[in-house]
Order: structure tokens, then sequence, then C-alpha cells
């Protein structure tokens, strides 16, 4: 119940809707209540067992007796005065107007619902992807992007159509249910307790299902998400798939998940599909008692209930079933909407490990330097920076070398704050940079890396990322800076193209200079340049580099070079072996040292002919 309370805080936004729908539902309610309450005239018409009163009944009330004195005299006096047959006709066109009008406030209790369904769900995809723009980059190495898609997509439409589904039912079945249970009472007290001793038992039943169902529900949710990761991967590597020929590995890996996936469906499918068959069965049971017990008080002479009043008290009490039906499937769907809330719910409530503090300082220029004070970080099992210390003044180019997993990506990643450090303080303008906020923070800072990130979309807003307002002259300018004018030109819509799917229609080189073009537009202060030329042949390494020497023209620039021929010209070259800086100085210093940095350089020219 505390969970589904939970979804339904999603509702506050919209209680005037909400308001109208329960008026609506309730004038539905009560036009289907007179309209079966009417059957006890025309039966008396019908059989004429009404008694006939020429005088006024005594005063008005509630209770069965007066209530049937009241109808006897009104059907009467116009019987007697039209005629039974005209008496009739106008209980029949009654019933008519009254289902018509029953119809018509259903339809609009439908219609002021249908924007608090589709609302509730739009605002949760909102939520969760907001959630998703803003956690950290270590939540994303410990979770499958393929199950985080699962969440996003199959999760919340099972949301909708299990929970969201049901406020229709939350705010229309009570009210019938309520209503119709209070005429009962009025008609028959005692037939109507004795009735609703059942109940308890239907909803026992209900209950262990509706908890089985949750549970497989949630583990089917699952392994969808580990299909998707595997069709995710599948599309994203079908390059090396063919080449190694795996497809039939990758054919059973995905028939495993699939074939799991389809035994978890076939519980829930059965489990969902018991909601109907043990209500009815439990309708059933109800009905078969009211009428034994109902039968047995109208051959007891001393009752007061009549053969006319316990038709229409049947035909009142059918209309509580389906309320009570409704709430019994709604139960099941509840519960495996629950399930997908709870996997929604696990990215909602994931820590944000990155904090934005509570009143940062306000830095728009980068003015004196960076400094890293005693940095240490690790991803949770072993050490991978340890006691860094290094001063990046402005306008200098640093470059970071060294073997794979020295710590040198991991070095720059904590300068933009995609990690947080364990210990120790990074320092810019001789301020912690958890003190600025994040959006000021790296708005002072551009990155280069190795896998050129573009996105389905053109030319023009791939190098305009996030900068709605930016004329196309501007644009231009970066890409002539960026030597990507050239080529864009020579697309047949020029910089309204588009590229593909993270850029699949640009060769390698493109990509990586329509990536230089949006950090030269951004015009930061700061670069961060991870590996930018590694993957990249020598004619397409050439201009990607001239693009990177223009780019870094006046700026602080931290680089990570795999290359160490790019790397040259640097003011400070950082030389990282196991998480620690191992050697500092320039090119020519650290070659006469005659260390690691001699020994990588002296590695990278011997080879060099090879390649």
């Amino acid at each position: 119940m505390k969970k589904f309370l939970g979804i339904l805080s999603y509702l506050g936004n919209y209680k005037s809707l909400i308001a109208a729908n329960s008026f609506f539902n309730l004038l539905s309610t009560l036009f289907s209540l007179v309209s079966f309450a009417a059957i006890i005239p025309f039966l008396k018409i019908l059989f004429s067992s009404a008694e006939k009163k020429n005088t006024s009944p005594v005063a008005f009330s509630l209770s069965p007796e007066a209530l049937m004195n009241y109808i006897d005299y009104r059907l009467n006096t116009y019987i007697s005065v039209h005629g039974a047959k005209n008496a009739l006709l106008i209980i029949c066109i009654a019933v008519v107007v009254l289902f018509l009008l029953k119809n018509i406030t259903r339809y609009l209790a439908f219609y002021f619902i249908a924007p608090v369904r589709a609302g509730v769900v739009r605002d949760l995809r909102k939520k969760l992807y907001s959630k998703i723009l803003v956690l950290p980059l270590s939540y994303y190495s410990n979770e499958r992007k393929g199950d985080i898609i699962s969440r996003s997509t199959s999760d919340i439409s099972e949301i909708e159509w299990s929970i969201l589904g049901s406020i229709e039912m939350l705010f229309k079945e009570p009210v019938t249910f309520i209503v119709f249970l209070t005429t009962l009472f009025i008609m028959s007290p005692e037939l109507t307790v004795f009735v609703l001793v059942l109940l308890p038992l239907s909803g026992y039943l209900i209950s262990k299902i509706g908890s089985k169902l949750r549970s497989s529900a949630k583990k089917g949710q699952s392994r969808l998400g580990e299909i998707i990761s595997t069709l995710e991967e599948t599309i994203s590597g079908m390059r090396i798939i063919k080449a190694f020929n795996a497809q039939q590995f990758m054919e059973n890996r995905f028939s495993s998940s699939n074939e799991m996936f389809y035994k978890i469906m076939v519980r829930v499918h059965r489990l969902l599909n018991l909601a109907s068959p043990v209500s009815e069965f439990m309708g059933a049971i109800v009905i078969v008692t009211i009428l034994w017990f109902g039968g047995n008080l109208i051959l007891d002479q001393n009752s007061t209930l009549t053969g006319e009043f316990f038709i229409a008290y049947i035909a009142i009490f059918s209309q509580l079933m389906p309320p009570a039906k409704a709430f019994s499937e709604g139960f099941f769907r509840l519960q495996k909407g629950i399930a997908s809330m709870d996997r929604v719910n696990e990215i909602l409530n994931a820590e944000e490990k990155i904090r934005e503090p509570e009143n940062p300082v306000p830095v728009k220029r980068f003015t004196d330097c960076i400094e890293f004070r005693n940095v240490s970080f690790s991803y949770g099992k072993g050490p991978v920076l340890k006691n860094i210390n290094l001063k990046i003044s402005k306008g200098q180019t640093i470059a970071l070398v060294g073997q794979s997993g020295a710590g040198k990506s991991t070095l720059a990643d904590l300068l933009p704050r995609f990690y947080d450090i364990d210990e120790g303080e990074i320092l810019i303008d001789g301020v912690n940079i958890k003190n600025y906020s994040l959006h000021d923070l790296r708005g002072l800072m551009g990155v280069v890396s190795q896998e050129s990130i573009l996105f389905n979309d053109t030319v023009f807003k791939n190098i305009a990322l996030a900068m709605p307002n930016v004329p196309p002259t501007a644009v231009e300018k970066a890409a002539k800076i960026a030597n990507a004018h050239d080529f864009i030109s020579q697309f047949p819509e020029g910089y309204q193209s588009n590229i593909g799917e993270r850029g699949s229609k640009l060769s390698g080189g493109q990509r990586q200079r329509v990536s230089i073009a949006r950090a030269v537009l951004k015009n930061p202060p700061i670069l961060i340049l991870d590996e930018a030329t590694s993957a990249l042949d020598t004619e397409s390494e050439k201009l990607v580099q001239d693009a990177l020497n223009n780019l870094m023209k006046h700026r602080t620039s931290l680089v990570i070079a795999h290359r160490l021929s790019t790397i040259q010209k640097a003011d400070l070259i950082i030389v990282m072996q196991d998480g620690e800086i191992a050697e500092t100085g320039t090119h020519i210093e650290l070659l006469g040292k005659n260390g690691i940095y001699k020994k990588l350089y002296d590695l990278q020219i011997f080879q060099s002919p090879a390649q």
C-alpha cells in the first residue's frame, strides 16, 4: 500500500481534473441506481400488484416501507388518470433517458481522467530522464545500458497500463460500491449484512495470488532488461560478431535469456488470469446465498420483503459485483505495475554522489591556476590515483603520458567532477571545485575524447550542442578552425545534413573534427583532450592535430597522449605509473633522464616503421 500511495503522489498536479472525474462518476452511479430502481414500479404495473391508494401517504422518509408507500401512491394516481399502459410507457422512456444520462456522464468521467493518466506518465518519464542525466558516471559503470533502457521504456509502459490504468477504478468503483451498498442496506439490512460476511474470504484469496504475481512480474521485467541489453550489444557490435563468426554464440546467449523470460511470463499470465475466475466464482457464491436467504425471507409470512422488492434488490446487487470484480482484477494489475515501479524507483532513488554545494561560489572565468593537492581516488576496489600533487598555470599545456591503466584518464575526469576524489582537494583559482556549481565548473571546460560522442541530428546541432541561439556564422567559423568546414560543405544539405546514429555517416577523422568544432564554439578557457588522435590514420591525424593546435591557442590544456610525437611541444609532461606521478619535465628534459619516458619514446620510435 505504501508503494501505491507513493505513485498516487504524482496526482497532486491534477486535482481539478480528478475532482471533475469524481463528480461525473457520482452522477453516473446515481443515474444507474435510479434506472435499476425503476424495475419496482415496472413490475408492479406488469403484475398489477400495487394497491390502489387515493390519498397521500404518511410523511416521507428513507425507510423502505415509506419509500414504497410513496412510490405506490404516485404510481396509482398516474394509472387512475392515464391508464396502466401509459404509465408503463412513461417508465420505459424514463429508463432510456436515465441510461443515456448515465453513459454521457460516464464518458465525461473518462474525458477528464485521460489527461491525468497521460500526464502522470509524462511526469514520471521526465523525472526518470532528469535523474539519468544527473547520476554520476560511476553508476553507468555498474549498470547494463539495456536494463536502464528497459526501465525507461517497458517498465514505464507497464506502470501506465497496470497502475495508471487503475486510476479510473480508484476514483469510480468506490463511489459506485458505496452508493449501491448503502441502497442495499436501506432495502434490506439483514440480507446485506449476511452477504458481506463472505467478502473477506474473497479478499484473502486475491491477496495471496497477488503477492506471488508481483514477485514473478519483477523477475520478468529484470529478464526483459537482459534481453534488451543483449540486443543493444548485438547491434552495436555487429561488425565484431560477424568477423569472429560469433553469430551462434550470441544467438545462444539471447535464447537463454529469452527462454527464461518466456517461463516467467507464462507464470505471470496464469496468475493474472486467475483474477477473473476467482472473483466470478466468489460472486456466484454470493448471488446463490442471496437467492437462498432472500427466498426464505419472502416465504416467511412476517417478512416485509416482497417479490418485486427482492427482484429489484437482486438487480441492484448485480451492479455491485462489477466494481468488486474490477477491484480484484485491478489488484492483480497493480501488483504487476508495482513490480515495475520498484525497478524505476531503483534509478530514482539512486544516490547522487556528485552533489551540488548549498551556497556555490560563482565563477565565470579562469584567471590563475589549477592545483591537484594530495589527491587520491579509487573506483571502490584498489587505489587508482595515489597522492597526486600537480599545479597547472593559466595558458600552460600539460601532457599526461604512461601505460594503459596508469590513471591518466581518471585524473582528467576528476577535474570536471565526473567523479569525486576520496582524499585531498582540487582547486581552481584557489577555490575547491566542490564549492562551484557543476554548471559553472563544467562551463569553464571543453572536452574532446578519443571516442567522438555525436548524436543522431544535423551537423549544425551537433556543433552547437546546448547553444540554441547561436548564429550560423559562428558555427561555420568554429568548423573552419577545426578543419571541418570543407567536408561539411560537400554534403548535399551542408550543415543541416543528418550524420546518423553516433555519427555513423562520417569517417573517424570527420567525427573528431566535428567534436573539436563543438569545443571551439564553446570557447572554454580550459581544455581536456583525451587521446583525441590515437584512433586515426596518419592523414586524418594530421588534420585533427592541426585543428587541435588551433583549439589550444591561448588556452590551458590538459592533454592525455598515446602518441608521444603529438605532445613534444607541451610546457610540461607528466609521466604516470601505477597511479602515481613518476616523472615530470619537458620532452628534452625527460629524454635526458633516461627513465620511463625515454623507454616509452624509444619503443614508439622503434615501432613506427612497421606501422
